[in-house]
């Protein structure tokens, strides 16, 4: 694909010579140029030749497919007839085919593309699959090594599976919300991450690839029941298991890792900013008062957790953030700025690292791949322009054998939607 766009551009090149045309070709050629490298380097990354379809969702799915395209996966997203990508910011690098998939023959362009497919992602409400016709037992019959991946905020089965809810919702029936927050306030959520995004997508993910090793020596695909309430509940398997550790054992925002102690928390500094403090152990409290210009005698670590939150709460606000960076970087006290979104990609240890690269529809700075692997490494997808709802309807259809007629007999009827302005 990337060869022949090449090829077509240097034709176009010798057949015009007027300036109009010269400088469209140019552009072919810069456009061809692009795709070779995209081409290129997803060619050398740890999932190259996957190809997944995603049913077009909010955050939890897309997130997956974030995940899989960035380590080198085709995805391709399954998008509604009137749908909109604007809403979706982690489409970016992702393919879109708008399709009506209540309609039989929407039905039957979905299930083609599974048959050549190695993972399906979808994130509706359990039944709706089957709904549509495009249940596990159809599209495993039609591919049966296909990795159907279901990632639901309940599950496929039980007394939730069939309500509406979100991550607060999610969190809530897991146990973890209960944990969040500071002992004089209600329960804290914190925003939502910890359901939708790593109970749920990076949980979802990872069951796919291991549903995808298992079929490396079985040759056979299987459902993937990923649900946000389990996703974060596992996450919390430490917590869970080490309730009678004296880390816990008190109520909420009176132990040592729900911010309750004075060493493990945040301080306002005196320019309006935060530190955050984590010096658990002995060694690096000890660092920490040396900063703070206490002694150890004068703060004893285990004792009077409120009175000391107190004094360091004073003592934060008599410097800036920045003159605390320079009393504790490079030193074991286990003291951080707290960063802003914005401010994340000028700090010197993400800069130097390369942790934080330009979101190519909004120019903010957003996070480049992780983890990193030293030979096949990853790279974000959000560097990338994002595709036009329905940009690649009539190209992935051409893939899967439809006929030039076939398919503006599929436009005519409603079937599919084709997005021309990137024709």
């Amino acid at each position: 694909m990337c060869c022949s766009g090449s090829s077509s551009s240097s034709s176009s090149s010798s057949n015009n010579s007027n300036n109009s045309c010269s400088s469209s070709v140019g552009t072919s050629v810069v456009l061809a140029v692009s795709a070779y490298n995209i081409c290129v380097k997803r060619a050398l990354m740890a999932l190259r030749g996957l190809h997944v379809v995603e049913m077009a969702g909010l955050a939890p799915a897309p997130f997956c497919g974030m995940i899989l395209a960035d380590f080198g996966a085709t995805v391709m997203r399954v998008d509604k007839i009137q749908g909109d990508l604007e809403f979706d910011c982690l489409a970016n690098g992702k393919k879109s085919l708008a399709v009506d998939a209540k309609h039989p023959k929407g039905v039957e362009i979905i299930r083609r593309i599974c048959k050549k497919s190695d993972v399906l992602i979808e994130p509706f409400r359990k039944g709706v699959m089957e709904k549509l016709g495009l249940g596990p037992d159809i599209l495993l019959e039609d591919n049966p090594r296909l990795v159907y991946a279901r990632l639901t905020g309940f599950g496929q089965y039980g007394k939730y599976s069939n309500m509406a809810g979100h991550d607060i919702n999610f969190i809530a029936v897991s146990g973890l919300l209960s944990i969040l927050g500071r002992k004089t306030e209600k329960p804290t959520a914190p925003v939502n991450l910890l359901g939708d995004f790593a109970g749920g997508g990076l949980l979802c993910a990872l069951g796919i690839m291991m549903a995808l090793f298992e079929r490396s020596t079985s040759g056979c695909g299987q459902v993937v029941d990923a649900n946000m309430v389990e996703g974060s509940a596992y996450l919390g398997s430490w917590i869970f298991r080490s309730q009678k550790h004296p880390y816990w054992g008190k109520p909420r925002g009176e132990n040592i890792l729900d911010i309750g102690s004075h060493f493990y928390d945040t301080y306002e500094t005196k320019d309006g900013k935060f530190m955050a403090v984590g010096a658990l152990e002995p060694q690096f409290y000890s660092k920490l008062l040396h900063g703070l210009g206490f002694s150890d005698e004068e703060v004893p670590q285990m004792e009077n957790f409120e009175a000391h939150q107190e004094l360091f709460t004073k003592r934060f606000k008599e410097h800036t953030q920045q003159e605390w960076c320079e009393i504790f970087d490079g030193t074991d006290a286990c003291v951080t700025p707290v960063l802003s979104m914005n401010d994340v990609s000028r700090h010197p240890h993400n800069a130097e690292r390369n942790s934080f690269v330009t979101y190519a529809d909004d120019d903010v700075p957003v996070p480049a791949a992780a983890p990193r692997l030293s030979r096949t490494p990853p790279s974000t997808k959000a560097t990338e322009p994002r595709s036009q709802h329905g940009q690649h309807t009539v190209e992935i259809l051409i893939d899967n054998d439809y006929t030039v007629q076939e398919i503006q007999q599929l436009e005519r009827e409603g079937v599919i939607a084709i997005n021309r302005s990137k024709l």
